[in-house]
């Protein structure tokens, strides 16, 4: 197991406290981390999205449901895979869970074999999508340093020109073309051409704003 998923982090939120204390064995017993929570008012007053995992969500709870949680959660911008658990949801909280973005929907009683399957699909999602924003943090920064002439030459250079025929289409030298190319190259932080139009393309809404 790596790192990023020795540091990641199980969020059961459940009513039942049998159901708590049995997942909280079984997940313990997996090597994971877990914190447990009999409320999804008392999750969101806790959680920080500092560690990677995932959420197991009851839907049926008191006061807030699982689907009015994953509703909040998505209102406030907290992404986190969820897996829905539950011994008597119908086929339409199940689409709704879905149509939101749950990434599964178990019902009880568990097989355990399965959800520690999917516990781990969860939280390896999870660290992948944080590892692409943070990627593009990164190249956001690095673009953002660029100035608004570099901006232009950079789609040029997308878009296939030579230096030549930026030049003309800018209506500047070819010199200052290869000035512009270096400095860009530099800020971006790419070693050569290919390299800069496919860290570019991997994002190409940096270059299309």
């Amino acid at each position: 197991m790596n790192t990023e998923k020795n540091s990641a982090t199980v969020y059961l939120i459940d009513d039942e406290l049998a159901i708590r204390d049995s997942m909280t064995y079984l997940i313990e017993s997996a090597g994971l981390k877990i914190k447990s929570y009999e409320s999804a008012e008392a999750f969101l007053n806790d959680h920080e999205q500092i560690q990677p995992g995932c959420l197991l969500l009851d839907v049926r709870m008191p006061a807030m449901s699982g689907l009015e949680l994953q509703e909040e959660l998505a209102k406030r911008n907290i992404r986190i895979p969820i897996i829905f658990i539950s011994g008597n949801a119908d086929i339409p909280e199940t689409a709704t869970a879905f149509r939101a973005g749950a990434l599964d929907f178990i019902e009880k009683p568990f097989d355990h074999a399965t959800l520690l399957q999917r516990i781990h699909e969860a939280i390896d999602k999870d660290i992948e999508a944080r590892n692409r924003n943070s990627e593009i943090e990164k190249i956001q920064t690095c673009f953002d340093r660029l100035t608004q002439r570099e901006k232009e030459v950079l789609k040029l250079i997308i878009d296939n020109n030579s230096s030549k025929q930026v030049a003309k289409q800018l209506a500047i030298s070819p010199r200052t073309i290869d000035a512009h190319r270096a400095r860009i190259m530099e800020k971006m932080q790419a070693n050569n051409i290919v390299g800069l139009v496919a860290k570019v393309m991997s994002y190409p809404c940096l270059y299309e704003r």
